[in-house]
């Protein structure tokens, strides 16, 4: 695979894990709304929620290019 190949598949990885992300952030917000919630599901989608974040941090930084120091 090209460097271009990589940089266009990472792309592709980051929109469909920040697509989840928003998901889940609705997902959340509506069963924060919710009394009947529970408590363990909206815990389990904010540990998979900030486990995209970091996901997401982890391509982002592969897409800068390293510099020579």
């Amino acid at each position: 695979m090209t460097a271009t190949a990589d940089a266009a598949e990472i792309a592709r990885q980051l929109a469909d894990l920040r697509l989840e992300h928003r998901d889940l952030d609705a997902a959340i917000e509506r069963l924060n709304l919710d009394p009947q919630a529970d408590e363990l599901t909206v815990k389990r989608l904010k540990k998979r929620k900030l486990w995209l974040k970091d996901c997401i941090a982890r391509l982002e930084s592969a897409l800068i290019p390293d510099e020579p120091a």
